[in-house]
């Protein structure tokens, strides 16, 4: 039996995010990004949709890598300005039932022991809907105004992670037994203390001696996301990730990362990857490419480099648009231009082509035709990369989102590639038909305190 297709949805809290330019269309709504009900019905929508969930990205700077400063970020709308994703998860869960929310939150520059409680939190208040989706940042931006020089070096930067995760482990499934809670009225005793367990770590990073400050959310550990592609982020995935998401211009370099992936020992029963794409679609092939080539004349190519330039840390001013893209080893994004050199060994793409690529939906494919055509394209890239399913951008809020779930999911049930419903429960057990909890294997659920 093949595999069913899954989708998420690609957002951040902000007027652009991957299709730099497009909020100029007319059509498109992404100036609501400050009106509540803009995300409560994009929520409903993408339930409706029978999404896993919404992925909310973040970053803590600004993109002034380009000529050295923020300036055509803010001209153009460039990731900034930038609200909170963390904020909206309550909203969505009170309009939605099943719908997950992934949320990018960078654990360079937040404590690990009042995160915890954030998401615990927001676990609980979504009746355990949440998943972190676990970043280390890119951005020197970031770093300078949380009062650093510079950010880490790329590898460091793992290597810290790697002791805050062993940190939020400790305070999310070892801190409190499960019979801690026993709301006792009687004897008055809401929680039994001697069941509740400081976690004494002290490491390289991190001195954390107490326990954590909330009692056991329904997934204790929120659903765990990450997205680095590069051998150091590969190895952090091996050991910490349930789902990944990777993006790549093609399909030779997404199959490549997934079989890296792969390659780490864990399969789809335990890893969910996702790859990044957009969809173009409309009822017929030539209503879809006409839509294409009217997204097309709102790209801007002067956003889409600032926003190259911050993924990379490489400033695209200083280079000729017709000039080739080579590899460019950075402490920012390593993958970002790796993927367009790998892309096709026998091409090499200009400044001007990588930037009208991202353009519509980042880094990854921009898949158009009509909803027949579009689920094929999906089968092939499923089927031949051996993903588990896409995390979507969009060309325009929210028309990109209603032509996928009013055009290409029905399409994709009929062919027996897409759920018809939810499942009951946490995210978890949505996205792995299996417990709440971390699966016994995993690290987090080894960790000891002393």
């Amino acid at each position: 039996m093949r595999k069913l297709i899954r989708f998420n949805a690609f957002q951040m809290n902000t007027v652009s995010h991957q299709s730099p330019g497009l909020w100029t269309h007319p059509r498109d709504t992404s100036y609501r990004y400050t009106d509540p009900d803009h995300w409560t019905e994009l929520a409903q929508l993408l339930e409706r949709g029978r999404f896993d969930a919404i992925f909310l990205a973040d970053v803590l700077g600004a993109y002034d890598v380009y000529q050295g400063s923020a300036d055509a970020a803010l001209r153009h709308a460039v990731q900034a300005p930038l609200n909170d994703p963390l904020a909206l998860v309550p909203l969505m869960a009170q309009a939605t039932k099943h719908l997950g929310f992934g949320v990018t939150c960078a654990l360079t520059y937040e404590h690990p022991y009042t995160f915890a409680r954030r998401i615990s939190t927001l676990d609980h208040l979504t009746r355990g809907r949440i998943g972190w989706n676990i970043v280390t940042g890119y951005l020197d931006s970031a770093a300078r105004n949380l009062g650093l020089n510079q950010q880490l070096s790329h590898d460091e930067r793992y290597d810290l992670a790697d002791e805050y995760m062993d940190v939020v482990y400790k305070l999310w499934e070892k801190s409190w037994d499960d019979d801690a809670v026993v709301n006792d009225k009687q004897r008055g005793v809401y929680a039994e203390p001697s069941r509740i367990h400081p976690i004494r770590h002290e490491g390289k990073y991190y001195k954390v001696p107490g326990f954590h400050l909330s009692e056991p959310s329904p997934q204790r550990t929120p659903l765990l996301y990450q997205a680095g592609t590069s051998p150091r982020g590969t190895a952090f995935a091996a050991r910490h990730a349930e789902c990944t998401f990777v993006s790549g211009p093609s399909i030779r370099v997404v199959k490549k990362y997934v079989d890296d992936l792969r390659a780490t020992g864990r399969n789809s029963d335990d890893l969910k990857i996702y790859a990044q794409a957009l969809i173009i679609t409309a009822p017929t092939e030539a209503e879809a490419r006409a839509k294409h080539e009217e997204y097309k004349r709102h790209i801007n190519i002067e956003a889409a480099l600032a926003l190259l330039s911050g993924w990379t840390g490489v400033d695209f001013s200083k280079f000729a648009l017709d000039a080739t893209i080579e590899y460019i080893d950075s402490d920012a994004g390593r993958s970002a231009l790796a993927s367009f050199s790998a892309a096709d060994p026998n091409r090499k793409w200009t400044v001007r082509e990588a930037a009208e690529f991202i353009g519509l939906g980042g880094r990854g494919p921009v898949l158009v035709g009509d909803p027949k055509q579009v689920a094929d394209q999906l089968e092939t890239w499923q089927d031949e990369t051996g993903i588990d399913g896409f995390n979507l951008a969009f060309a325009l809020a929210h028309e990109s989102m209603r032509d996928v779930v009013d055009l290409i999911v029905p399409e994709l049930q009929q062919r027996g590639r897409y759920r018809t419903g939810y499942t009951a429960g946490t995210l978890r057990e949505q996205v792995f038909n299996r417990g709440s909890r971390l699966p016994p294997t995993h690290h987090g659920r080894k960790v000891e305190i002393s």
